[in-house]
């Protein structure tokens, strides 16, 4: 078993609600929802903020490329793409 510790928040009545009407709906805890959606909340978050700092480092190490190039890159794709889709 994982070990586990406490976490109090505090949430508005309407949630709480829905939180308890979900546990009933799919037979499981509100707890155990409650982790899940934090869970793949921090998850989320953290994909996204080591996405950015990647980037930065990226740009700060010069492993960039031109706004233009990649635009002409973009638009090339999009021409062969339409053009697939009407032959």
């Amino acid at each position: 078993m994982n070990a586990s510790t406490t976490l109090t928040i505090r949430v508005t009545p309407d949630l709480k609600e829905k939180l308890g009407r979900l546990a009933r709906s799919t037979r499981r805890s509100s707890s155990f929802l409650a982790v899940e959606a934090v869970e793949a909340y921090v998850n989320r978050e953290l994909q996204i903020i080591e996405g950015i700092q990647q980037g930065l480092a990226d740009m700060h190490a010069g492993r960039v490329i031109p706004h233009d190039e990649a635009m002409a890159e973009a638009r090339q794709i999009i021409a062969d793409a339409q053009q697939a889709k009407t032959a």
